[in-house]
């Protein structure tokens, strides 16, 4: 048996140093406010589904993981002013949403990492109701078998394409120049986490229930808004914030879109996602020298 191993108190200070927790969720009422004026901004726009996932992937990618617990309480609530008072929610639209949140940081871990994913996907998780979260599908439908191993990589490479070209070829010769084996990466994580999965799409009014094969399928629309809103979050990485922000615009190429794709796809709601993401983040700041990573952005 081996030795139970202590850190030592040296290790231990080191490990406080450096800022290792995460950012907290503002107060209630200032959390409360920035999701109703975006929110209602969406609805105008009748792209409430985008603002669903890129609110959660700013959040995320911020490293606010308990204002994504928030979220799921106000889209559920339609209030975080209620206290913790009873209330009884609709279930099948609490799924959805909460599928949806899963989802947008499921994909987020290609932009941003495993890490802040972890934290986001533990706070929400907690936030749930114990009969949505009894509800949401608990089997993988991504685990690797000889049989899909091939459809991943094509999906994968599909994506790729539709994102970079007419640079698509270019690109992926001169990432795996850096090292052979990065460019396989990326390829199989497009394939098994970015690209949307077969079967329906699914948009904020939705409702889902355990059995749903779709539970918070997003559209290739949607997977350009983690990308950018992630990546704005993020902060520092232009090129690949560009390259995404390309990447929604051409997903208007993209056959039986959803009239949300169609318009989140356009100048007009691309301008939109990158514009709400800078709201999101500067509302977000807790006005005591704490700002998250991307609320001091130029913004557009």
């Amino acid at each position: 048996m081996a030795a139970s191993i202590r850190l030592a108190p040296s290790i231990k200070r080191l490990l406080t140093l450096g800022n290792p927790h995460s950012l907290p969720s503002p107060p209630v009422v200032q959390l409360n406010s920035v999701f109703e004026k975006t929110l209602r901004d969406a609805q105008e726009k009748q792209a409430e589904t985008g603002w669903l996932v890129l609110t959660t992937c700013s959040l995320l990618s911020a490293n606010r993981p308990s204002a994504v617990g928030q979220l799921y309480r106000f889209v559920t609530r339609d209030s975080l002013l209620e206290g913790n008072a009873a209330r009884q929610i609709d279930v099948p639209a609490a799924v959805n949403k909460a599928a949806i949140m899963r989802e947008s940081a499921l994909k987020s871990a290609i932009f941003v990492g495993v890490p802040r994913v972890i934290l986001s996907l533990a706070a929400l998780h907690e936030a749930l109701d114990e009969d949505v979260k009894a509800a949401l599908r608990t089997h993988s439908r991504r685990t690797a078998t000889p049989e899909t191993v091939e459809q991943t990589w094509a999906r994968g490479r599909a994506l790729w394409d539709s994102v970079y070209t007419p640079h698509a070829d270019k690109l992926y010769n001169k990432l795996g120049s850096y090292h052979p084996d990065f460019i396989s990466f990326i390829i199989q994580c497009y394939g098994s986490v970015l690209a949307p999965l077969a079967g329906g799409k699914k948009c904020f009014t939705d409702t889902s229930a355990s059995g749903d094969p779709d539970q918070g399928n997003l559209s290739r629309a949607l997977s350009s808004v983690v990308g950018i809103a992630a990546l704005r979050a993020e902060g520092g990485v232009g090129p690949q914030l560009v390259s995404h922000t390309f990447g929604l615009l051409k997903a208007r190429d993209t056959p039986n879109q959803s009239n949300e794709d169609k318009w989140l796809a356009s100048d007009e709601g691309t301008e939109w996602v990158l514009r709400t993401v800078d709201k999101i983040l500067e509302g977000v700041s807790t006005n005591n020298g704490e700002d998250s990573e991307g609320a001091n952005q130029a913004k557009l």
